[in-house]
C-alpha cells in the first residue's frame, strides 16, 4: 500500500509541474491557429509491387486483380484472362498524406501505405505512382517510391511470429506535390486567431496583449475562440504575425480531473476544489478457490474406477474500513494528503473522485479517457 501511495503522489506531482507551466506566460503561437493555415488531407488507392509471394490472394480480393489488368493494360499489355493472373507479389493499397499550408510545386512530403486485401506483409514492395487527391477531387500530389515497413512477419507450417504492423509502410518524401491551394495571405483584411483551448478569459488577454504591442483598436475577440486582427498594411501581414506570435500571454483554463483508467493515470488541475466530505474506503473480499483430487484405485481392486474428487476452499477477507474527512475548498496537496491518509493507490482514488463528483462536493469537470 505504500507503493500505491508513492505512485499516487507521484502522478499528482508530474501534474503538479504540468499546472506551473501552464499558469506561467506563453508565446500567442502557442495556444492559437493563423484561420486558413492549415493542412489538407490527401488519399489515393495504388498498388504495391515486387513483395516475396505475400501480396493479395487474387481470389478473395478481386480489386486488386482488377487493377492488375487495367495498370497492364495502360502500359501496353492487354488480353490477358483472369487465369493468367496468379500473381502473389501484388497488393491495393491505400495512399495518405497531409499536404502542409504554402507547399510548392516541387516539394515533397511523407505519405502512408495501408494495404487493402489480405496481404501478409508489404516488406520491400514498391509503391507504383499513385495520384492524391483532395476532398474536392482534384489530384495534388503523386506518390512512388519503395517503402519502409516497421514490423515483420514469420510463419512456418504450425506457427507463426507477427511484430508491428507489417502491413502498414511509409514512405519518407515518397510524394511530390504538384498543385498548390489557392490562399494568400496579403489578400485578408483581417486575419483570425483561432484558439486550440476556447476560453473567454484567454481571448481577452490576447486581445490586450495584441493591443498593448501594436495599437489600441488592432484585435479584438469576437467569442471565446476568435481574434480578429486588422491588417491596414496587406503587404505586411507575414511581418505582422511574427510579431504577435511572439507576444506572451498567461492562458486561463477551466478546472478538470482527467483520468485514464486503463492506466490508472489521475490528472488533477490547479484550479480543482472540493467541498467538505467525509470519504470511507473498505470492504470484502471474497476468495473461492477449487482444488480437485484424483481417486484412484488400488491395482488388484476389482471393478475400481478413478474418479475426482472435488475440493472447495472458501475466505472471507474482512478489510477495516477507514475515514477520513476533506475539508472544505481544499488545496491540491490537502487533496493528495487526504487521499494518501485513508491508503488510496491510483484505481481507488479514480472511484472516491467519480464518487465525490456525484454528490456535487468536486468542482471541476471530470473526463474519462
Amino acid at each position: 500500500m505504500k507503493k500505491s501511495r508513492r505512485t499516487l503522489a507521484g502522478l499528482i506531482a508530474l501534474a503538479a509541474l504540468g499546472w506551473q507551466a501552464a499558469v506561467a506566460d506563453v508565446r500567442i503561437k502557442d495556444i492559437v491557429s493563423v484561420e486558413g493555415v492549415r493542412e489538407n488531407q490527401l488519399v489515393g488507392y495504388g498498388l504495391v509491387v515486387g513483395l516475396n509471394g505475400t501480396g493479395d490472394g487474387l481470389r478473395n480480393s478481386p480489386f486488386t486483380e482488377k487493377s492488375i489488368q487495367g495498370m497492364l493494360e495502360r502500359l501496353g499489355v492487354g488480353n490477358l484472362s483472369e487465369d493468367q493472373i496468379k500473381t502473389r507479389n501484388t497488393a491495393a493499397v491505400m495512399v495518405t498524406a497531409m499536404l502542409p499550408p504554402f507547399a510548392r510545386r516541387g516539394s515533397t512530403i511523407d505519405v502512408v501505405v495501408s494495404s487493402l486485401g489480405d496481404a501478409s506483409s508489404l516488406r520491400g514492395g514498391t509503391l507504383i505512382v499513385t495520384p492524391l487527391t483532395g476532398a474536392d477531387g482534384e489530384v495534388y500530389a503523386v506518390a512512388q517510391g519503395p517503402i519502409a515497413v516497421a514490423g515483420f512477419a514469420a510463419q512456418g507450417i504450425n506457427a507463426s511470429i507477427v511484430e508491428g504492423v507489417p502491413t502498414v509502410a511509409r514512405i519518407e518524401n515518397g510524394a511530390t506535390v504538384e498543385n498548390e491551394v489557392d490562399f494568400s495571405l496579403a489578400s485578408l483584411k483581417s486575419i483570425r486567431l483561432n484558439l486550440r483551448n476556447p476560453d473567454f478569459t484567454t481571448a481577452l488577454r490576447v486581445e490586450e496583449a495584441i493591443n498593448a504591442a501594436l495599437g489600441g483598436g488592432t484585435a479584438r475577440a469576437l467569442d471565446p475562440a476568435t481574434i480578429e486582427i486588422q491588417t491596414p498594411d496587406k503587404a505586411a501581414t507575414p511581418g505582422l504575425l511574427a510579431q504577435v506570435e511572439n507576444l506572451r500571454v498567461q492562458p486561463d483554463n477551466i478546472a478538470r480531473v482527467v483520468i485514464d483508467a486503463r492506466s490508472g493515470t489521475i490528472v488533477i488541475g490547479a484550479d480543482v476544489r472540493i467541498d467538505r466530505v467525509a470519504v470511507s474506503q473498505g470492504g470484502l473480499t471474497v476468495m473461492i478457490r477449487e482444488d480437485p483430487q484424483v481417486s484412484q484405485p488400488n491395482p488388484i481392486t476389482i471393478g475400481g474406477t478413478t474418479v475426482v474428487v472435488p475440493s472447495t476452499t472458501v475466505g472471507v477477507d474482512k478489510k477495516e474500513a477507514h475515514f477520513t474527512i476533506l475539508e472544505g475548498d481544499v488545496s491540491l496537496q490537502r487533496l493528495v494528503d487526504g487521499l494518501n491518509a485513508i491508503g488510496l493507490g491510483a484505481t481507488e482514488t479514480i472511484s472516491i473522485l467519480q464518487a465525490i463528483k456525484a454528490a456535487g462536493a468536486l468542482h471541476a469537470d471530470l473526463e474519462i479517457i
